[in-house]
């Protein structure tokens, strides 16, 4: 089936592929509607070392870096992600849904604070608050473990709250999944009345035939030889009787003389390196007679 066949009966069932159509516009503006877009504001912050262990580089934080700041913000993001801490945040006023991870490809202890929702100003908000919470958190755990403030590692803001950038990938997922839905529906549909209303070719009878037989030579079959009489050539003669036996046979007296008739000399058929031999009956008979004499 070629493009030009199915226009044509795209446009034979038209009647079945508008309503289809029609409920395919449905079904992609109520995923439009019900699918709101979403809006993404992220932070980086980095932690840096204590005021302590910066004294032999004249109190520069950024000349020290030592592995176990980025396990800190390991930890970190581990308790920001955790329930204790989303309840905290819900209740300081934080909307939508949050994420704390370590930064993708980061030669250091950098995080990313991520807030994703529907209102790009709650969006913002939230972020802000989440950034602060993270500070705060940070501080809290080495106050519980009697650290010394000149010992306590520091966070910094790298990247502050970015203005919200709407997330438009998933829901363009959506419509069009909804629209190649029902567009195949609808083609479908039509397809299968056209499949179903269009006529289909009377049945042919299929004539019973006898396979012939191939036995590997080119000759035409013969027909059976049809019944009727022996030929004469194929009966046996019969063996000859006295001449006074055929008399009594005949009802003539047995004294006199047996006349016997003109005989038609009889042509046999002879083999095709002989000749056809002619043979009368006056010879069969004298014959005979030298043999009962």
């Amino acid at each position: 089936m070629d493009l030009a066949e199915i226009c044509r009966v795209m446009r034979r069932r038209w009647y079945v592929l508008l309503p289809g159509l029609l409920l395919t516009a449905a079904l992609t503006a109520g995923v439009y509607l019900m699918v709101p877009v979403t809006y993404q504001s992220q932070s980086t912050v980095a932690l840096l070392n204590s005021q302590k262990a910066t004294v032999a580089f004249d109190g520069n934080p950024f000349l020290s870096t030592q592995s176990s700041l980025t396990g800190m913000a390991d930890s970190l993001a581990r308790n920001l992600n955790s329930d204790a801490s989303i309840v905290d945040l819900k209740g300081q006023g934080l909307t939508g849904v949050y994420q704390a991870k370590i930064a993708d490809n980061a030669q250091g202890p950098l995080m990313w604070l991520t807030v994703t929702g529907t209102d790009p100003a709650s969006v913002l908000e939230s972020d802000k608050i989440l950034t602060t919470y993270a500070e705060a958190r940070l501080k809290q755990f080495q106050t519980e473990q009697s650290v010394a403030p000149n010992a306590m590692i520091r966070m910094t803001t790298v990247v502050p709250p970015q203005n919200p950038v709407a997330q438009t990938k998933k829901r363009l997922q959506y419509l069009i999944m909804a629209g190649l839905l029902g567009f195949v529906s609808s083609m479908v549909a039509a397809f299968y009345v056209e499949a179903r209303r269009r006529p289909r070719p009377a049945a042919q009878p299929v004539a019973a035939s006898v396979p012939a037989v191939d036995d590997g030579t080119d000759q035409e079959p013969t027909a059976p030889p049809a019944a009727g009489p022996v030929p004469p050539a194929a009966v046996p003669p019969a063996a000859p009787q006295p001449a006074a036996v055929q008399k009594a046979a005949a009802g003539e007296p047995a004294g006199q003389p047996a006349v016997q008739p003109t005989a038609t000399p009889t042509v046999r058929p002879a083999p095709r390196w002989s000749k056809p031999v002619e043979e009368s009956d006056s010879e069969a008979t004298e014959t005979e007679a030298h043999r009962f004499v």
